[in-house]
């Protein structure tokens, strides 16, 4: 008998170093219970001190569970070694900081030994490509595998698809500077690895120059119940019959984001669509919606706004060729699975004609869907299907210079051609400039540009073949930045066509003492044939 209880006595303690605090109290009870000696607990009790004094720390993570208070992991000092991969220049007296990826190429961001975590990424790209953020991939590859737990593109991971240009503020991710700084503070674990790697995909744009902050934990031991984060981008384009899949997946672990993109081709509402979770192989989902604007948690169709957890980052209105971006983060509301999960929304909404006749209510329709969906889980795991190539991933644009466009401007000022575009400063409020594109098919046209803003410019008035188009453009703002504006849908004849800009004169944003300019920029011209995305009519 004596012998029996030394040999559980062993495996106890044994046990009890491996183990949690829950698990020796547990073993604990069961001793009490088994010996019914006060002597043998008191042993007890003795060894599993000495052992939790020997055993390995555990690392407390900076960050609780899904659902807590993220502040309050702030409060508990770790063992944890702050680290940081960046693309600063090694010599710290230079100020070369950033990092150029030529077409086609790769580059290893960061290459990190665990146990360790990821806290922190943030990143700025100067490109001469206006939808780059669909052009660049951001992968991750976790403990030495071969394939990404995170495939991306670059803009949609950061909650902004399209390649759009766009500013929100959330938890995890926010976007500034019109769309160019990225910031994200999703914390992903990893045990043995971790790999992050950013592919300037070819589309005619040349190199790219990146800026990066990679920064992380270096830590004693990874806790052995923790999760791998995965991100995985989708696309129908069209959507097609039944519902458009999110994510499919087997593992455990939960679910923690969407990011929702949907490029109309029809004119109406598309959000009609329920969105369904299958929870562990579920026939039905156990999970079910009201509509698409509803599990973003808005209401009544949708309309820009920005909150911790949920948002619509672009909605440009219910007509073919406008494009709307939405996320929701479960953050305090992770959807959890055992086994395995599906997450599919519909793709259903009214149809509208072009004499406002209303055709259908609630059927499906062929608009150009992507997403990406977000989530923790182990083992980690990577997507069965090849990313689409970067001239897939974006609506068939057509993208002209503004310095390759023939341009007349009255008075007839110096217009600078500069790298980032073209730059006119008259030096009188009522300067007129003009640009001649050609259109080479007939077609309904969505007309648009990205534009320079500057602290030296004025307000203009767009016009099209000699008719009013779109609002008046402020181009006034503190820095030099890019914007995009659309000039409304257009049915243009081949040929040559005309857009001019009016000064309307000074900005009330000028803030300024120095001479007016009246300045005008804009990077290029950029030309979408409804008629060319599938689905259209």
């Amino acid at each position: 008998m004596l012998k029996r209880r030394l040999s559980f006595l062993l495996v106890s303690v044994e046990r009890a170093i491996k183990g949690s605090p829950v698990v020796r109290i547990e073993l604990l009870v069961r001793f009490q219970n088994m010996i019914g000696s006060p002597i043998w607990v008191t042993a007890l009790v003795m060894l599993l001190a000495h052992a939790s004094s020997r055993a390995q720390p555990v690392a407390t993570p900076s960050v609780t569970s899904p659902g807590e208070n993220p502040l309050v992991g702030l409060t508990h000092f770790t063992d944890a070694q702050t680290r940081r991969v960046s693309s600063t220049d090694p010599d710290l007296e230079k100020n070369g900081d950033s990092r150029v990826i030529n077409e086609g190429e790769t580059l290893v961001l960061a290459d990190l030994t665990g146990p360790g975590a990821i806290t922190h990424l943030w990143n700025t790209i100067a490109s001469q490509d206006p939808f780059s953020g669909r052009s660049l991939v951001l992968r991750i590859y976790w403990d030495g595998m071969a394939k990404p737990s995170i495939e991306v593109p670059l803009g949609d991971f950061f909650g902004v698809g399209h390649g759009a240009i766009a500013n929100f503020h959330s938890l995890p991710v926010s976007v500034s500077s019109y769309g160019r700084s990225r910031t994200c503070f999703w914390r992903m674990p990893f045990r043995k690895s971790a790999k992050i790697t950013l592919t300037n995909e070819p589309r005619g744009f040349g190199d790219v120059e990146v800026y990066y902050y990679v920064d992380w934990e270096k830590l004693p031991i990874l806790p052995e119940d923790s999760l791998y984060f995965h991100a995985r981008y989708h696309q129908a384009f069209p959507a097609t019959h039944g519902d458009y899949p999110i994510l499919e997946t087997k593992g455990r672990g939960h679910y923690v984001g969407t990011v929702y993109s949907v490029h109309q081709v029809k004119t109406g509402w598309f959000g009609e669509g329920d969105d369904h979770f299958y929870i562990d192989v579920e026939a039905l989902p156990s999970l079910r919606g009201t509509g698409t604007e509803d599990y973003f948690n808005d209401a009544w169709g949708f309309r820009p706004f920005a909150a911790p957890a949920h948002g619509v980052t672009l909605y440009e209105g219910v007509f073919a060729g406008d494009r709307v971006n939405a996320y929701r983060w479960h953050l305090s509301d992770p959807v959890r699975f055992r086994t395995a999960l599906k997450v599919a929304i519909e793709h259903k909404g009214s149809t509208v004609t072009d004499a406002g006749v209303q055709v259908s209510s609630s059927n499906e329709r062929p608009d150009w869907v992507s997403s990406v969906a977000f989530w923790y889980q182990t083992p980690p795991v990577a997507g069965e299907e090849s990313l689409p190539p970067a001239t897939n991933r974006v609506a068939p644009y057509r993208v002209v210079p503004a310095k390759r466009l023939t341009s007349r401007a009255n008075p007839p000022t110096l217009v600078t051609h500069e790298k980032e575009g073209l730059i006119y400063a008259p030096g009188k409020p009522d300067a007129e400039i003009e640009f001649d594109f050609e259109v080479g098919e007939p077609g309904r046209y969505q007309v648009s540009a990205v534009m320079i803003l500057s602290l030296f410019s004025a307000r203009y008035q767009p016009s099209l073949d000699g008719q009013t188009t779109g609002p008046e453009l402020d181009l006034c703002n503190q820095g030099d930045d890019w914007t995009w504006f659309s000039f409304d849908l257009h049915d243009l004849k081949p040929g040559k066509h005309t857009l001019k800009f009016a000064g309307r004169g000074a900005s009330p944003n000028r803030r300024t003492k120095a001479p007016p300019r009246f300045a005008f920029g804009m990077n290029s011209l950029v030309l979408l044939r409804l008629e060319d995305m599938a689905g259209y009519k």
